[in-house]
């Protein structure tokens, strides 16, 4: 038994020890926390810079409130061994993952690293990305990711494609229960790029931002095309053509920027309203040059965004892939400080006649306004499906049909102004009454009927000398409003400049709407 005279000493002893214990542990932690900030080093931050590129954590920094970052897994490393991998670390395997705020608001993200391993997924990489999924899901709130990244780390193989899989399901599991929101800022190709196209909403950086299945030297071998990167997968490219991406900005900075006001109309989860802001603009304004907003000649075109502009709360309108599918207008505003999504033919480009594309842009844009109870308002000026071999042997029945099947589907508050021309099977399609439309009206400019009346005159009385007369007065019986407001399919024949009291009042009458369809598994959409 040792003597009270040595047991201070002892215990002196115990604590030197411990002390310089904890300082060795915690020494060996800031120097791991230093070297997950530290990414792959300054050279290689450098040369992010040097091609316009901010780096992971920089790109974070723009993108949450100020301080409200929290990260996960700052200390993982990949459990790779092969071709010397096993002593080739870095603190974090090229992901940053953690939540933070956008505007006071809950949110989960993952930045890839691009500085680290060229931001290529690893099997670690791809579980951080999945906990900060899981933990959305648990909680409700968006994520958001952003794309830098070399795609699969070929030394794990295998290992790697299923962390690509893994992300791919959860992607879908987590679709119309949270919002999922991707930014891509750098390459993304093969396989990584079917997770974005999975996700809600995409936007790209012009210059530095790609995205392919197989780029340009595989193109070359297999189809000896010559195609740059910028051509085969820029932001352009999937902005305008195939719609894969839908708004693309000039910088890192204006694209983080971007991101955050869009994320402004969203609700965190399918549970949870989307937020209300404060308006200045009164409920009850009026305006008078809705009134001859639309020309007296249906063959004038006008802009219809004008028409979004007027009636909804001033400055609010955040449109969705402004330059794809063109012909139709889809978009977030607000009325009454409440988000709505608004859906608009375009007159100004072909008409507004309904399209392939068209009508693919719109489905899925309802479709998401639907999954997470975002009212729908819908602007109608169509005079009908868009014609030519092109678009029968491309499908048009087929892809017309998904724009039907959304608006059958939707059971949201779903309001509809008629502006002008609505005829055919596009005045169906459009939010009609007839696909359960809580609240349906008309200008007086209206013109509803199954074709125009001078190629409906030519069809019925084709060898009568009187068209003029005939047209104007097929015009009086068959496309005014009145005549579909006498049978019901209109709930009312409004003044112009009065739309905007108008849709604010059913808005507020229909917060509390419910309507439930059938149950199913789920529908067989015509994909």
């Amino acid at each position: 038994m040792l003597s009270r005279s040595f047991r201070p000493t002892l215990y002196a002893s115990r604590a030197w020890y411990a002390s310089r214990r904890v300082h060795f542990y915690s020494t060996t932690i800031q120097d791991k926390r230093q070297q997950a900030l530290d990414g792959g080093g300054r050279d290689k931050r450098d040369a992010q810079h040097a091609k316009g590129k901010l780096t992971a954590r920089e790109r974070l920094d723009l993108l949450l409130d100020q301080g409200s970052f929290r990260e996960y897994d700052a200390f993982v490393e990949h459990q790779c061994t092969d071709f010397g991998m096993s002593d080739n670390k870095i603190a974090g395997d090229g992901v940053v993952t953690g939540h933070g705020t956008i505007h006071g608001r809950r949110v989960f993200v993952y930045s890839q690293d691009f500085t680290v391993f060229g931001g290529s997924l690893s099997r670690t990489n791809a579980d951080k990305i999945l906990k900060v999924m899981d933990q959305a899901m648990v909680v409700g709130a968006p994520v958001i990711g952003l794309q830098d990244s070399g795609g699969a780390r070929i030394q794990e193989g295998v290992d790697s494609l299923s962390g690509y899989a893994d992300i791919f399901q959860k992607n879908v599991l987590a679709s119309g229960v949270v919002p999922q929101l991707s930014l891509i800022m750098g390459p993304c190709a093969g396989g990584a790029v079917y997770s974005p196209a999975l996700t809600d909403f995409t936007f790209m950086v012009r210059d530095t931002s790609h995205m392919f299945v197989t780029g340009p030297d595989v193109v070359k071998a297999v189809t000896n095309e010559h195609v740059t990167q910028e051509a085969l997968g820029g932001a352009k490219t999937h902005t305008s053509k195939s719609g894969v991406a839908q708004n693309a900005y000039s910088n890192d900075m204006e694209a983080l920027q971007r991101m955050r006001d869009l994320f402004d109309y969203l609700p965190l989860s399918n549970r949870d309203p989307a937020p209300v802001r404060e308006y200045e603009d009164p409920v009850d304004r009026q305006d008078e040059a809705l009134d001859t907003l639309v020309p007296s000649n249906p063959n004038i075109a006008y802009d219809m965004r004008e028409v979004i502009n007027r009636i909804a709360d001033r400055h609010s309108f955040f449109e969705i892939s402004p330059d794809f599918a063109p012909n139709i207008l889809v978009g977030f505003s607000r009325m009454a400080g409440q988000t709505v999504g608004m859906v608009a033919n375009q007159p100004l480009i072909s008409s507004g006649a309904l399209d392939m594309d068209a009508s693919v842009k719109a489905a899925r844009f309802i479709r998401f306004c639907d999954a997470f109870n975002i009212p729908l308002v819908s602007l109608v000026d169509v005079p009908g499906f868009l014609p030519g071999t092109t678009q029968e042997h491309g499908g048009i029945i087929r892809h017309g049909a998904k724009l039907l099947y959304a608006y059958c589907e939707a059971t949201v508050p779903k309001l509809t102004v008629i502006t002008r021309k609505a005829y055919g099977g596009a005045y169906i399609v459009m939010s009609s009454k007839h696909l359960r439309g809580d609240y349906n009206v008309a200008w007086p400019s209206a013109e509803i009927a199954v074709m125009g009346a001078e190629g409906a005159v030519k069809v019925i009385f084709r060898n009568r000398p009187d068209q003029d007369k005939l047209q104007a007065e097929y015009k009086e019986k068959f496309t005014t409003p009145l005549a579909a407001a006498r049978k019901g399919y209109l709930d009312d024949i409004i003044e112009p400049r009065t739309t905007r009291s108008r849709l604010i009042e059913q808005l507020n009458l229909l917060q509390r709407k419910s309507l439930q369809n059938p149950w199913k598994k789920h529908g067989t959409m015509p994909l």
